[in-house]
């Protein structure tokens, strides 16, 4: 099944209306986000209707705070590979801008979701806002929903081991360098999705040669050394690996923009411009400056051993 994606909700054909569909920011697409899926997902089974989700894009929040720490788990490449592997048919990305910002409540019902989606059933978590001012809440789409032909409906806040399931606690986890915990209020390893560019190939001059990728606008895990999986999504190399990824600023080297470089166990090829999953699965070290070059070397030996060590037994 391939997902259609869309960013607008004007002009769609009929096919593409009518969805069941889920609608919020899914930041992660956490297990209380899947919780709201499925729940639009056995409406969709019973109305012979397509999957759908309502999302924006940007965030609102880099809307209203363009000023603010980065603070997304995922972008927007990674959020729709998530809900893709979920199978999900219509992924409705809605362009967050002035005009969608401008909206009342009861506007952004009638014109967004009724006359431009069509959607027959909505499926929302219950801290949900909406509208100019973030006037509509869960409670009113409700109300607003009936008043326009559409079934709403609240889903209950997922508990976790350790309280609610959100996207802030999953990002004060992954801060922290828990990426295992961060995974079980996930449902699934923490990803970070994106394109490869050319970096200063150091690592290739000390014999680990690296796929960079930017962690721009993103939330950052906690810098330093983990285990990874290693995904290629696009390209002649695509497959699934093993490797041990760095995140931070690279202390060696001088003062550098934060990013992410990997090293892919047993790979050989250049992946510039392809496009890449990384998913963290251990926590094996804080980032580091050492006083040579041997010995940084000899610790990134021992982190690929490690690194191994752990991936072998999942």
């Amino acid at each position: 099944m391939t997902m259609r994606s869309f960013q607008s909700w004007n002009d769609l054909n009929d096919e593409d209306r009518g969805a069941c569909a889920a609608i919020g920011n899914f930041d992660g697409v956490h297990i209380g986000h899947q919780a709201v899926i499925e729940i639009a997902r056995k409406h969709a089974r019973q109305n012979n209707a397509p999957l759908g989700i309502v999302t924006f894009e940007p965030h609102p929040r880099q809307v209203f705070a363009p000023t603010a720490p980065p603070f997304r788990l995922m972008n927007a490449e990674a959020r729709a590979n998530r809900l893709e592997k979920m199978e999900i048919e219509r992924l409705y990305q809605l362009p967050f801008n002035a005009e969608l910002a401008g909206l009342t409540a009861a506007e952004f019902v009638q014109q967004v979701l009724v006359d431009g989606l069509g959607l027959s059933t909505l499926v929302v978590g219950q801290d949900f806002k909406f509208g100019k001012g973030r006037t509509g809440t869960a409670q009113s789409l409700v109300s607003l929903g009936k008043k326009a032909g559409i079934t709403v409906i609240i889903a209950e806040l997922v508990q976790g081991e350790h309280g609610a399931v959100s996207s802030t606690a999953i990002r004060q986890l992954l801060a922290d360098g828990h990426p295992a915990r961060a995974a079980q209020m996930l449902g699934h390893l923490h990803r970070i999705d994106g394109e490869v560019f050319d970096g200063e190939k150091r690592g290739r001059e000390l014999g680990y040669p690296t796929a960079n990728m930017s962690i721009k606008g993103l939330h950052p895990p906690k810098f330093g050394v983990y285990a990874v999986k290693v995904d290629v999504l696009t390209g002649r190399h695509k497959g699934s690996y093993g490797g041990a990824a760095s995140v931070g600023v690279r202390p060696m080297f001088g003062d550098n923009q934060p990013n992410l470089e990997t090293f892919i166990f047993d790979f050989s090829g250049d992946l510039y411009g392809e496009h890449i999953s990384i998913a963290f699965v251990d926590y094996l070290r804080a980032e580091a400056k050492f006083d040579t070059l041997d010995q940084l070397v000899k610790q990134i030996d021992l982190d690929c051993e490690q690194a191994r060590e752990i991936l072998a037994k999942i």
